[in-house]
């Protein structure tokens, strides 16, 4: 196994294991102070964040992908996850749970949407051009 394919799948193992915690602290602690609405979009950002885990892990398994692709697909998956979901627990979270305004950095969760579309499309792309 190579360095890449290790931290690409120790890292969606940390993703997956941050995603089940966050996930209980959303159906308990977080539903009695979090309104619908709010509950919704940190769902969201929980599933989006299972999504990508599960792309972390083809990555790095897909064997016939170059090891400098497979740390591209890292960056943009992993920093995609942080800015779109982690912006969303922010936004979510911040008032009603650490009494801050996290509202200034609604910006970031688009920019996490994008990098995380690049990734499908870098991956598909990569996928179309291999040879069989």
């Amino acid at each position: 196994m190579k360095v890449i394919e290790k931290r690409l799948l120790i890292t969606a193992a940390i993703l997956g294991a941050l995603g089940v915690i966050l996930g209980a602290f959303g159906a308990h602690a977080f539903s009695k102070v979090l309104t619908l609405e709010q509950l919704l979009s940190y769902k969201t950002a929980i599933k989006y964040q299972f999504y990508h885990l599960f792309l972390m892990m083809a990555v790095a398994l897909v064997p016939l992908l170059k090891v400098k692709l497979k740390s591209i697909l890292f960056w943009l998956i992993f920093t995609g996850v942080v800015l779109f979901s982690g912006s969303i627990y922010l936004l979510v979270l911040g008032e009603p749970v650490f009494g801050v305004s996290f509202k200034s950095i609604g910006f970031i969760t688009p920019i996490g949407g994008l990098l995380l579309i690049v990734a499908w499309i870098v991956f598909a792309v990569n996928l179309l051009k291999m040879k069989l």
